[in-house]
């Protein structure tokens, strides 16, 4: 359980000396962790780690573990596995559905016309309990997770949106980062990206972690929204890349540069939902700046092949996750991603020893920074 929310009374505490912003990477959860244990050999352990998507998960396990060989061991762990084979197709995951809802966001490019339904259009189930590992001890980084709260529900999908906020973005954290983050806005809802999002951010000290780490992965259409009590909360890609928070809460901070997102469906489903263009966002925020930046650019192709793929299944009409095809290649492709993280990020802390930032591997004109 989270830490309850603080006095307000209270004086602002100290920003965090560092922050690593932990932000997405999918089902790739190993190479957050190569990242944070080169940070940690750079002598820059991050304080606060600030994470979203699947970021989230690796959050939890860098928080919970007490070193780094402790935590790739749970990423390769038997039951880590097992969360990826039970990935199963929703009740909608036909092929001919899913590129029929491709082609309907193609063809409308409004921006958050109508209130989308994250209810029930999505293609993939998870698993009921993700496999957090127990909190071992106190101490270690604060983990504060971003997701986005649902000012809508589920007997209003369809209407129009006329103007309406539906999201604000939220963020699940201890005592102290709340403290830090009240009155705070959202970049999103305040920087002129999108008026489908609350201007301000919305802090929540008191979701148990599970259930944060949850709302942070459920991305629309992949995955349902998440439920608890009742409020419903999509996923962190509503703020994927959260670099103003992050300087606001640490006086140093490293972050990703990535990969572009997909122009074909990644770009009309953000459109969609959030009323905004996720690679304009990216161009923006590369362009800001960051005390250490971590090129991750060329992930998909550096790490092709590994995780997670989607597949079509046209025997069974259904379109699916499917996991590596063993347990002992999972090993394999965890250690890969591990490694990659880890060089990446030694590369960018000896760079920045030198007061340099790593030249962009795949910079296009989707997530080059604007001038």
């Amino acid at each position: 359980m989270m830490q309850a929310q603080p006095d307000q009374r209270q004086e602002r505490p100290e920003p965090y000396q560092r922050c690593m912003v932990l932000a997405g990477g999918g089902f790739r959860f190993g190479y957050y962790l190569g990242m944070h244990a080169a940070a940690v050999d750079a002598g820059q352990e991050p304080d606060l780690l600030l994470a979203t998507c699947g970021g989230a998960v690796a959050g939890a396990i860098i928080r919970n573990l007490p070193d780094s060989a402790s935590r790739k061991a749970w990423v390769a762990s038997p039951q880590m596995y097992e969360l990826f084979c039970g990935l199963q197709p929703g009740p909608r995951a036909s092929p001919l559905r899913a590129l029929a809802n491709v082609a309907l966001r193609r063809l409308h490019p409004g921006k958050a016309a109508r209130l989308p339904d994250l209810f029930q259009d999505y293609l993939f189930e998870i698993p009921a309990v993700l496999p957090l590992p127990p909190a071992a001890g106190q101490g270690g980084a604060a983990l504060a997770i971003l997701g986005g709260k649902m000012l809508f529900g589920e007997h209003e999908v369809g209407q129009p949106r006329l103007g309406r906020q539906l999201y604000g973005v939220t963020l699940f954290c201890g005592s102290r980062t709340a403290a830090l983050a009240e009155g705070l806005p959202s970049a999103i809802g305040s920087g002129g990206w999108t008026d489908a999002v609350a201007p301000e951010l919305r802090v929540d000290s008191t979701m148990p972690l599970a259930d944060a780490v949850r709302i942070s992965i459920s991305d629309m259409y992949y995955f349902r929204c998440h439920s608890v009590g009742a409020e419903d909360y999509t996923g962190g890609v509503v703020d994927l890349f959260p670099v103003e928070l992050a300087r606001s809460l640490a006086r140093h901070v490293t972050m990703e540069m990535k990969p572009p997102y997909d122009q074909l469906m990644a770009i009309p489903a953000l459109r969609t939902v959030f009323g905004f263009d996720g690679n304009q966002r990216m161009r923006h925020v590369h362009g800001q700046p960051v005390d250490v930046w971590v090129d991750t650019s060329d992930v998909g192709i550096a790490l092709r092949g590994n995780g997670i793929q989607k597949r079509v299944d046209w025997l069974r009409n259904r379109v699916r996750l499917v996991a590596p095809t063993s347990y002992a290649r999972y090993v394999e492709e965890v250690e890969a991603q591990w490694q990659y993280g880890y060089a990446r990020a030694a590369e960018a802390y000896a760079l920045a020893a030198q007061g340099r930032s790593p030249a962009m591997r795949r910079a296009t004109r989707h997530n080059k920074a604007l001038a």
